[in-house]
């Protein structure tokens, strides 16, 4: 569908020659900005997001309106109530029901405006770990230390960049604290994660931190705001004075902390 040009008319065609097709109609809101130079930096990058729930959902419904190639989404778990409170955008009651999968759920949402969202409605694990080893950029927000750990192996073993995020929030005096952390590691940049233990991968049986921990939606989308800022920091998109590879954000005393610098 196209605009009719008419006097005075400065709408552009949903279907504008001049964009790229990367989106199912035309990124206005770049070329408005004037930034469609500085977005082309994503383009024809093949990214991965492992894990669907709060804050997995909101890198996606970041990443998805980058002019990246392709998003590929892994996660083996079901959509169900509680993650309606802890994702973007509202859903039926009706989608709720049929229980779909996490990641063919928002790969439906999100193809409606960028084809390249893939569903791959699995857990990743030994079997299929080196799909990820041809990802330009991996997103990791998981819940299970153990597959973190085999999942981080892996990608290390690829030299694939990734991002980790994670969040601690315990109640204290009836009120929440806690943190929010975002941990990087790229090709040439990794022996942090290690000698820091910045990623947690211990193995356990029961539920870790982050499984016991409360999960608050805008908590959610800031981790996942403060992960996607850092990989447009890495593909120079953004200014990035402090190269940080690890970031903690306080909530009880608004501190963002930036550690693992040069």
């Amino acid at each position: 569908m196209k605009h009719r040009s008419v006097k005075g008319d400065t709408r552009l065609s949903l279907d504008d020659p001049a964009e790229d097709p990367v989106f199912r109609y035309a990124d206005t809101a770049s070329s408005r900005a004037g930034i469609a130079t500085v977005s082309r930096r994503l383009q024809g990058l093949r990214v991965a997001i492992v894990g669907l729930g709060g804050t997995g959902s909101y890198i996606l419904d970041l990443v998805a309106k980058t002019p990246v190639a392709e998003i590929h989404l892994y996660d083996g778990d079901k959509f169900l109530q509680h993650n309606a409170f802890r994702s973007p955008g509202a859903v039926s009651r009706e989608e709720l029901e049929a229980t779909p999968n996490k990641a063919e759920h928002f790969a439906a949402v999100y193809s409606r405006m960028h084809p390249g969202v893939i569903a791959h409605p699995l857990y990743v694990d030994e079997a299929n770990i080196d799909t990820l080893g041809t990802a330009d950029f991996v997103f990791l927000s998981l819940d299970d230390n153990t597959a973190r750990r085999r999942i981080v192996e892996g990608l290390e073993g690829h030299q694939v960049a990734f991002i980790d995020v994670g969040m601690g929030v315990y109640e204290t005096d009836g009120q929440l604290s806690g943190l929010v952390r975002v941990t990087t590691s790229t090709s040439t940049r990794r022996q942090h994660v290690h000698d820091h233990q910045r990623i947690p991968v211990a193995d356990g049986v029961g539920p870790n931190d982050y499984q016991r921990n409360i999960q608050i939606v805008d908590l959610n989308a800031l981790n996942a705001t403060l992960a996607v800022i850092r990989w447009k920091k890495l593909c120079g998109f953004y200014l990035d004075l402090e190269q940080e590879f690890h970031s903690v954000y306080q909530i009880d005393g608004n501190v963002l902390t930036n550690e693992d610098t040069p």
